[in-house]
């Protein structure tokens, strides 16, 4: 595995590869990779011959009191976990090279609608961030296909809007999201939880799968299911900031005719905020 740290480098390997007609895939990230990254990873190279990944903690979608000093820098363990993925080249550039104005008076790429519900109501300017730098990633990369996991499911969702409404040669792939045994889904964020809190992370997953079965048993009312999930966590210690029914297709409240839906949530626990979802039809 080859890394390189500026865009002219990144180009130039991809040309090389396009030269020789191979198809290539992307994994953006931003570092401090786990289990859950090395499915995506392993995704990729099932849907391509060359395969990049990026490691860049993007300043533009964190909030003012949000993480982002102290988000985990892992750069050796990431390359050496790549490395042993098959990565074939790692792109770690630093804000100056993705944001040569600064972050703060670069143009950005905002997804309407989907960017200001969930998680954009929480976090102002996150799914902005989010858009604006994948774009940019693309552009630099020029991936055929770019692999994203579907624990980030509002993320994936912008992206999928955003690479068809601006006409980008991109296929998007969603990969399973990737839990441990208890069912928590794997997150940079999880080690902030204290051992008690590590205990209590996998009631997000089990108000999910409650919510999940009333849904499948044909209940109507989708609003009660929101707000009985909600509860669940708030009596177990956690902070929710949403707990969402939603169409899988555009993240609207469900009418009455759609048939697949992803049930959402946002909840804090102590110094962690953990985000899951899970995909259901109705009846």
């Amino acid at each position: 595995m080859e890394t390189v740290t500026t865009i002219a480098a990144v180009r130039e390997r991809v040309r090389a590869w396009r030269a020789e007609g191979l198809r290539v895939a992307f994994v953006p990230t931003m570092g401090n990779l786990h289990t859950g990254h090395v499915s995506l990873i392993e995704a990729a190279r099932r849907h391509g011959e060359r395969f990049v990944a990026s490691i860049f903690v993007n300043p533009m979608q964190f909030g003012p009191n949000e993480d982002f000093a102290h988000y985990p820098r892992t750069p050796e363990a990431d390359e050496r976990m790549l490395a042993d993925a098959g990565c074939d080249l790692m792109f770690m550039p630093d804000a100056r090279e993705i944001y040569p104005q600064g972050s703060g008076r670069s143009t950005r790429v905002e997804v309407p609608g989907l960017s200001l519900i969930l998680e954009g109501e929480f976090r102002p300017g996150h799914m902005e961030g989010v858009a604006t730098v994948v774009t940019k990633l693309f552009q630099i990369v020029a991936p055929d296909v770019a692999i994203f996991g579907e624990k980030d499911f509002q993320q994936l969702a912008v992206i999928r809007r955003l690479v068809a409404d601006l006409c980008m040669p991109v296929q998007i792939v969603g990969a399973p999201t990737v839990r441990d045994a208890d069912g928590l889904a794997m997150s940079s964020r999880n080690q902030y939880l204290t051992p008690e809190q590590r205990a209590l992370a996998p009631r997000i997953q089990a108000a999910l799968q409650a919510a999940a079965a009333r849904v499948r048993a044909g209940e109507p009312d989708t609003t009660a299911i929101e707000r009985a999930g909600a509860q669940s966590l708030e009596q177990a210690g956690f902070r929710v900031d949403y707990f969402a029914v939603r169409q899988a297709a555009d993240l609207e409240p469900p009418a009455g005719h759609a048939r697949e839906l992803v049930i959402l949530t946002a909840a804090r626990l102590g110094k962690a905020r953990l985000i899951d979802n899970v995909q259901v039809s109705r009846p």
